[in-house]
Protein backbone atom coordinates (compact mmCIF):
# COMPACT_ATOMS: atom_id res chain seq x y z
CA UNK A 1 0.00 0.00 0.00
CA UNK A 2 1.60 3.56 -1.16
CA UNK A 3 1.72 6.51 1.49
CA UNK A 4 -1.01 8.42 0.06
CA UNK A 5 -3.22 5.33 0.35
CA UNK A 6 -2.25 5.09 4.30
CA UNK A 7 -3.78 8.21 4.93
CA UNK A 8 -7.36 8.17 5.62
CA UNK A 9 -9.78 10.69 4.43
CA UNK A 10 -11.25 10.83 7.94
CA UNK A 11 -7.53 12.20 9.37
CA UNK A 12 -7.10 14.95 7.17
CA UNK A 13 -8.66 18.14 8.89
CA UNK A 14 -11.76 20.36 7.56
CA UNK A 15 -10.20 22.84 6.30
CA UNK A 16 -7.54 20.43 4.31
CA UNK A 17 -10.60 18.70 2.81
CA UNK A 18 -12.26 22.41 1.85
CA UNK A 19 -9.54 23.50 0.12
CA UNK A 20 -9.41 19.94 -1.85
CA UNK A 21 -12.79 20.46 -3.22
CA UNK A 22 -12.49 24.37 -3.74
CA UNK A 23 -8.84 23.66 -5.72
CA UNK A 24 -10.67 20.96 -7.79
CA UNK A 25 -14.08 22.97 -8.89
CA UNK A 26 -13.96 25.31 -12.31
CA UNK A 27 -16.17 28.22 -10.47
CA UNK A 28 -17.59 29.56 -6.98
CA UNK A 29 -18.83 26.52 -4.98
CA UNK A 30 -21.93 27.29 -2.74
CA UNK A 31 -21.51 26.92 1.03
CA UNK A 32 -24.15 24.53 1.16
CA UNK A 33 -22.87 22.38 -1.60
CA UNK A 34 -19.36 21.76 0.54
CA UNK A 35 -21.48 21.10 3.40
CA UNK A 36 -23.39 18.48 1.56
CA UNK A 37 -19.96 16.88 -0.03
CA UNK A 38 -18.52 16.87 3.41
CA UNK A 39 -21.68 15.76 5.49
CA UNK A 40 -21.80 18.33 7.51
CA UNK A 41 -24.07 21.34 8.59
CA UNK A 42 -22.91 24.89 6.92
CA UNK A 43 -21.66 26.37 10.43
CA UNK A 44 -19.27 23.74 10.52
CA UNK A 45 -18.09 24.16 6.65
CA UNK A 46 -18.12 28.05 7.94
CA UNK A 47 -15.75 27.24 11.03
CA UNK A 48 -13.49 25.29 8.48
CA UNK A 49 -13.38 28.04 5.67
CA UNK A 50 -12.08 30.41 8.75
CA UNK A 51 -9.41 28.01 9.74
CA UNK A 52 -8.51 27.81 6.04
CA UNK A 53 -8.62 31.35 4.93
CA UNK A 54 -6.24 31.77 8.62
CA UNK A 55 -3.66 29.08 7.01
CA UNK A 56 -3.51 31.01 3.53
CA UNK A 57 -2.28 33.91 4.90
CA UNK A 58 1.34 33.18 4.59
CA UNK A 59 0.74 31.31 1.05
CA UNK A 60 -0.20 32.15 -2.58
CA UNK A 61 -3.62 31.44 -2.45
CA UNK A 62 -6.60 33.50 -1.07
CA UNK A 63 -10.18 32.47 -0.79
CA UNK A 64 -12.48 34.81 -2.20
CA UNK A 65 -16.73 34.76 -1.46
CA UNK A 66 -19.14 36.43 -3.33
CA UNK A 67 -23.01 35.85 -3.27
CA UNK A 68 -22.79 33.05 -0.84
CA UNK A 69 -20.61 31.15 -2.73
CA UNK A 70 -16.54 30.52 -2.07
CA UNK A 71 -13.65 30.28 -4.16
CA UNK A 72 -9.82 29.27 -4.32
CA UNK A 73 -7.79 31.78 -6.31
CA UNK A 74 -3.96 33.45 -6.04
CA UNK A 75 -3.30 35.85 -3.76
CA UNK A 76 -4.29 39.47 -4.90
CA UNK A 77 -0.17 40.58 -4.22
CA UNK A 78 0.81 38.51 -6.23
CA UNK A 79 -0.92 39.34 -9.59
CA UNK A 80 1.55 40.63 -11.25
CA UNK A 81 3.70 38.16 -11.20
CA UNK A 82 1.28 35.51 -12.12
CA UNK A 83 0.68 38.00 -15.28
CA UNK A 84 4.14 38.10 -15.87
CA UNK A 85 4.27 33.86 -16.24
CA UNK A 86 1.41 33.17 -17.85
CA UNK A 87 2.50 36.25 -20.76
CA UNK A 88 -0.84 37.80 -19.96
CA UNK A 89 -1.34 41.29 -21.07
CA UNK A 90 -1.80 43.77 -18.22
CA UNK A 91 -4.24 44.41 -16.29
CA UNK A 92 -7.03 46.57 -18.52
CA UNK A 93 -7.58 49.79 -17.15
CA UNK A 94 -10.91 51.22 -16.69
CA UNK A 95 -11.68 54.93 -17.71
CA UNK A 96 -13.45 57.63 -14.90
CA UNK A 97 -16.83 56.98 -16.33
CA UNK A 98 -16.45 53.16 -15.79
CA UNK A 99 -14.64 53.36 -12.47
CA UNK A 100 -18.07 55.39 -11.35
CA UNK A 101 -20.47 53.42 -13.12
CA UNK A 102 -18.73 50.37 -11.38
CA UNK A 103 -18.62 52.04 -7.60
CA UNK A 104 -22.18 52.46 -7.75
CA UNK A 105 -23.29 49.23 -8.97
CA UNK A 106 -21.20 47.69 -6.40
CA UNK A 107 -21.99 49.79 -3.24
CA UNK A 108 -26.19 49.30 -4.75
CA UNK A 109 -26.36 45.78 -6.13
CA UNK A 110 -28.28 44.93 -7.16
CA UNK A 111 -29.30 48.03 -9.22
CA UNK A 112 -31.05 49.15 -12.56
CA UNK A 113 -29.73 51.24 -15.38
CA UNK A 114 -31.96 53.68 -14.49
CA UNK A 115 -30.60 53.44 -10.90
CA UNK A 116 -27.07 54.32 -12.14
CA UNK A 117 -28.13 57.00 -14.67
CA UNK A 118 -29.99 59.17 -11.80
CA UNK A 119 -26.79 58.78 -9.59
CA UNK A 120 -24.46 59.56 -12.56
CA UNK A 121 -26.81 62.15 -14.18
CA UNK A 122 -25.77 60.62 -17.10
CA UNK A 123 -26.45 58.24 -19.58
CA UNK A 124 -24.77 54.82 -19.18
CA UNK A 125 -25.83 52.53 -21.62
CA UNK A 126 -22.28 52.64 -22.91
CA UNK A 127 -20.59 52.22 -19.45
CA UNK A 128 -22.72 48.68 -18.87
CA UNK A 129 -22.02 47.20 -22.12
CA UNK A 130 -18.42 47.98 -21.43
CA UNK A 131 -18.70 46.26 -17.91
CA UNK A 132 -20.66 43.60 -19.15
CA UNK A 133 -17.77 42.97 -21.85
CA UNK A 134 -15.13 43.22 -19.62
CA UNK A 135 -17.21 40.23 -17.09
CA UNK A 136 -16.88 42.91 -14.56
CA UNK A 137 -20.65 42.97 -14.14
CA UNK A 138 -23.49 40.60 -14.92
CA UNK A 139 -27.14 40.55 -15.15
CA UNK A 140 -28.84 39.49 -12.07
CA UNK A 141 -32.12 39.92 -12.60
CA UNK A 142 -35.13 41.86 -13.00
CA UNK A 143 -37.23 44.37 -10.68
CA UNK A 144 -40.98 43.25 -10.28
CA UNK A 145 -41.78 47.49 -11.42
CA UNK A 146 -43.13 48.59 -15.10
CA UNK A 147 -40.77 47.38 -17.85
CA UNK A 148 -39.38 44.90 -15.49
CA UNK A 149 -35.78 46.78 -15.90
CA UNK A 150 -32.69 44.24 -15.42
CA UNK A 151 -30.80 44.19 -12.10
CA UNK A 152 -26.89 44.47 -12.34
CA UNK A 153 -24.20 43.01 -9.71
CA UNK A 154 -20.88 42.20 -9.64
CA UNK A 155 -18.83 39.47 -10.58
CA UNK A 156 -16.25 37.17 -9.07
CA UNK A 157 -13.93 38.81 -11.43
CA UNK A 158 -15.14 41.65 -10.01
CA UNK A 159 -13.54 41.16 -6.75
CA UNK A 160 -10.03 39.57 -8.80
CA UNK A 161 -10.13 42.68 -10.41
CA UNK A 162 -9.65 44.78 -7.33
CA UNK A 163 -7.76 42.20 -5.29
CA UNK A 164 -10.74 41.59 -2.92
CA UNK A 165 -11.63 38.70 -1.51
CA UNK A 166 -15.13 39.71 -0.55
CA UNK A 167 -17.92 42.68 -1.24
CA UNK A 168 -17.61 43.54 2.05
CA UNK A 169 -13.74 44.47 2.09
CA UNK A 170 -14.96 47.54 -0.19
CA UNK A 171 -14.29 50.72 2.22
CA UNK A 172 -17.40 52.43 4.16
CA UNK A 173 -18.98 55.54 1.69
CA UNK A 174 -18.05 58.83 3.00
CA UNK A 175 -20.96 60.25 4.52
CA UNK A 176 -22.62 63.06 2.63
CA UNK A 177 -21.52 66.39 3.14
CA UNK A 178 -25.23 68.43 4.02
CA UNK A 179 -25.18 71.89 2.04
CA UNK A 180 -25.94 74.11 4.70
CA UNK A 181 -23.09 72.87 6.53
CA UNK A 182 -20.91 73.34 3.89
CA UNK A 183 -22.37 77.29 3.26
CA UNK A 184 -21.92 77.89 7.03
CA UNK A 185 -18.09 76.96 6.83
CA UNK A 186 -17.92 78.92 3.80
CA UNK A 187 -19.53 82.18 5.73
CA UNK A 188 -17.64 81.64 8.68
CA UNK A 189 -14.05 81.71 6.64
Amino acid sequence: MSDSQSISNTELSLAAKIEALLFVSAEPVPVGQLAAALDVTSSVIERGLMELDASLLTRGLALQRNAGRVQLTTAPELASLVELFLGLEATTHLSRAALETLAIIAYQQPVTRPQVDSIRGVNSDSMLKSLLSKGLILESGRTEGPGRPILYSTTPEFLQHFGLSSILELPPLAAPVEVETVHAELLKG
